[in-house]
């Protein structure tokens, strides 16, 4: 699986019609809902906005709504976009503006389709890989060490507190988790202990 590198939007018309395609990345659904919200309020004049999202590791939540469209025309259409690209942790927003010509339902199926694939054709995608968040603390005597360490194994490091200690608080690549705790606990004999975080 991969995942966006970048917001992406794009526009495209047809018999009159505006659609509108953004695709952005997202970690759980309830972030999903929130942006879906936020896309809606921030057009007054919309008829529809149609969404689809996938997130997980495997790519295995999803979720889709024709938004008053005719049922099946353009959330559907609009997933089975989303599952052909093998992106996870995406939520895909298309706004339409009716232009006064009815495009049927093979022609929404269309729209809505073509309307994905042309806001995904200008995304970068990365590889995905799942993170673990953990803290930890280390004597000063160890810090300059534990620093090299950690931007050897990318870990991403979101808080440190300067106590009688550091506390170190961030993330790495899951499948680097057990070397960290490994190469703290050699870098300490044994005194340094890792805490996961969900």
């Amino acid at each position: 699986m991969r995942i966006l590198k970048n917001t992406v939007e794009a526009e495209i018309v047809i018999k009159k019609s505006r659609f509108l395609s953004q695709a952005v990345s997202v970690d759980d659904p309830n972030e999903a809902k929130y942006l879906i919200k936020e896309r809606k309020q921030a057009f007054a004049d919309i008829n529809h906005v149609v969404f689809a999202f996938i997130i997980g590791p495997q790519g295995n939540i999803m979720g889709c709504s024709d938004d008053g469209e005719p049922s099946g025309t353009a959330g559907r259409p609009t997933l089975a976009v989303l599952k052909g690209s093998g992106i996870t942790n995406i939520l895909l927003t298309t706004i339409r503006w009716f232009g006064g010509i009815k495009l049927g339902t093979g022609g929404l199926v269309h729209a809505y389709g073509e309307s994905a694939r042309t806001a995904l054709s200008m995304a970068e995608t990365e590889e995905f890989l799942e993170m673990a968040r953990c803290s930890f603390s280390v004597p000063y005597s160890l810090y300059e060490q534990v620093k090299r360490l950690l931007s050897d194994l990318r870990f991403r490091v979101e808080e440190e507190k300067f106590t009688d200690e550091v506390a170190i608080c961030g993330e790495l690549c899951a499948e680097n988790f057990p070397l960290l705790q490994h190469r703290l606990r050699e870098l300490s004999n044994g005194a340094v202990a890792v805490f996961p975080h969900e």
